[in-house]
Formats: structure tokens, sequence, C-alpha cells
């Protein structure tokens, strides 16, 4: 457990951009139509959004930050660190945050860097932050979270294929010593690395004809080791055993009882676990907003992307106390509770 509290922060904005190119689940040929219905009921998603081979997830996330200037919430000038969380980076290296300060013309003196995260990945990037800020040498930072999860799945792989869509998000985040205190409680367990991985094409497997070869773990599953493999009930399990106390600690941390928290925004892993998660919590369904349906599994995004989806009109007019919770790869899981205030929420952009 590692729970702590740090002040001095809040957010400003949050932008979201997604592919035009929609995939539907019903046109997803390697299931049967009623295995189409019954993935469409039980995981939730209907269609997803896939990028093209030409695009990534920093152009992405470019253009979701370049909101925040063309609207003129804030201007190039104002900021000061960059953190990119993702991974689908451009490169093997340098650093895509680098590669963003450039293509964002940001002055040189921003501090900019990597984080290789997954679905906790906003969660932590918050409390990366938030670190840096609260002392006020930073005025401004850009989070920038995605991923072009689509690039690493094989079409016949009917675990992992269907479920995953692209998706890059911008949140402006200003030091604030008014701002409320935030409350994380991040956690990691390394042994249940292999429920979602890909073993080729790094440092421990690199590539090799080895990773072109197909096979098949099981029937209907087939992929190779350059794809990403998921092991849909070890992370049932995990996200079971794990996530409704790290969410319960938090509040009691945090000095907060669920009826306090406006909304509970939960990393879009798929539906089945996050209704038994919100159940399991005794938390009414109105207070946990959806985006899988449309949008899929969208990774480090899924929690800004939920909240300009599911709560736009909420977040720009009011105040509100978030519970965000972000779990999956890794394995790898966080909570966060914020108070926001009046949000430059935009509607979510295309590419």
């Amino acid at each position: 457990m590692s729970i702590f509290k740090t002040s001095g922060i809040s957010i400003k904005g949050i932008s979201v951009c997604v592919p035009k190119q929609i995939k539907s689940t019903y046109d997803y040929n390697h299931i049967s139509k009623e295995e189409q219905e019954l993935f469409h009921k039980t995981v939730g998603i209907k269609e997803r959004r896939v990028a093209d081979d030409k695009t990534t997830c920093s152009d992405l996330c470019e253009k979701a930050a370049n909101y925040f200037f063309e609207n003129n919430i804030t201007n190039r000038e104002n900021i000061d660190i960059i953190i990119f969380v993702s991974q689908s980076p451009d490169y093997f290296l340098p650093s895509t945050a680098i590669i963003l300060q450039d293509k964002l013309k940001l002055k040189k003196s921003v501090l900019a860097f990597d984080i290789t995260l997954g679905c906790s990945g906003y969660v932590y990037g918050l409390s990366v932050l938030a670190g840096f800020m609260q002392s006020g040498q930073f005025k401004q930072a850009l989070l920038l979270c995605g991923d072009k999860s689509t690039i690493s799945t094989f079409e016949g792989d009917k675990s992992a294929y269907p479920l995953f869509g692209d998706a890059g998000t911008a949140t402006l985040i200003e030091y604030d010593k008014n701002a409320s205190e935030l409350t994380f409680n991040l956690n990691s367990d390394g042994s249940g690395k292999n429920a979602i991985i890909i073993e080729h094409g790094h440092s421990r497997h690199p590539y090799d004809s080895s990773s072109e070869t197909i096979y098949e773990p099981e029937p209907g599953i087939k992929r190779a080791k350059k794809h990403l493999a998921l092991n849909g009930q070890d992370i049932f399990t995990f996200a079971l055993k794990e996530v409704p106390p790290n969410i319960n600690e938090t509040l009691t941390a945090a000095g907060k009882n669920k009826s306090e928290i406006d909304f509970f925004i939960l990393h879009q892993a798929n539906k089945l676990i996050n209704e038994t998660v919100r159940k399991k919590l005794g938390i009414e369904k109105e207070k946990c907003p959806s985006s899988i349906e449309l949008f899929g599994n969208t990774s480090s995004a899924s929690i800004p992307l939920t909240m300009c989806f599911g709560l736009e009109q909420q977040l720009t007019k009011e105040s509100l106390t978030l519970l965000l919770c972000g779990f999956g790869v890794g394995l790898s899981w966080g909570s966060v509770v914020i108070n926001t205030s009046e949000l430059s929420c935009a509607k979510i952009i295309e590419l």
C-alpha cells in the first residue's frame, strides 16, 4: 500500500482526440453472430476507433493538446512540463515527449519525458506531475495519455483484437496554491506480468523471424509473439481482488465516504469487470459513467475520455469531487480523489 497526499495543483482542462475510423463488433467475422451479440452484451463494446497506419498515439495527443492553444485557454509559453504516458511511443528511442516538445512548438526549457504505463497511467501521471508542481516552481503542465493499442493486436485473436480502441488525450494542469488536497493510492505487482504482455520486440526477446510465427494457444485464438497476448481470466481475478480495496483505502485516507464522491471514473477495462467492481463497492450505476460501448478499452486514455464523453456538462459547469481509478497491465493499479471546478472540457475531437 502506497498512500500519499499532495496539494497545490488543479486540472484546468481536458481534451480528447480519437481516429475517425470506426470498427464495429458486428463486422468482426472471426466470431459468430451469436458471439458478436454476447460480446456486445457482456464486454460492452459495440464499436471502437482505430487509427490508420500513418497515425500514431502522439499525433492524437498533439491534436488534443493544440485545443488548449487554439482556443486561448493557455499559450505555449506557459507550459513548463510535458509527460507522455503510453505503451505505443513513436520510436524505440528517443522519448516521444521530447518529440512533442518540438511538434507543439513549446520552449526548450520545458521538462519532457515518457512514462511507460497503460491502464493505470493517467493516475500515475497525475501523481508525478503533482510531485513536480506542488512547490510552485512549475506553473503549467500537459499530461498526454493514450495508446494506439490496435497496432499490436492480431485480427485472429478474438480475446484481444475486438477489445481495444485508439485514443490520445491532453490534460492541462496548473499550479494553484489554493487547490484542495489530492489523495493517491498507487500499487504494482510484477508477478502478474504475463496477464497482458507483448513478448517479442524488446530487450528480453529481440525481434527475429520467430516473432512472426502464428500459433494457436487456444481454439479460436491465433497470434504471434510480436502481438499483444491477454489472459482475460487473470485480469478479471486481479481486478476483483485489488480494485475494490484500493478504492476503499483511498476514500478512507481522503476522509471521504462514497456518498461524498460525485462520480467514480474507472478505467474502461470491460463492462463485466467494471460492473462487478461497481456492485462489489455498492456504488450507484449513475455514479459510474462509461465510454466503453463506443470507444472500447483505450488504455491510459480511458479515464479522461470517459470524463469528456460522459461528464462534459457537469465538468464544465459544476464543482465536483471525483475518484479516478486505473488498473491493468503490469500489473499496476491506483486511485486518486480530486476536486474539479468548471473545467475546460472539449467535445471529443476526430483526426
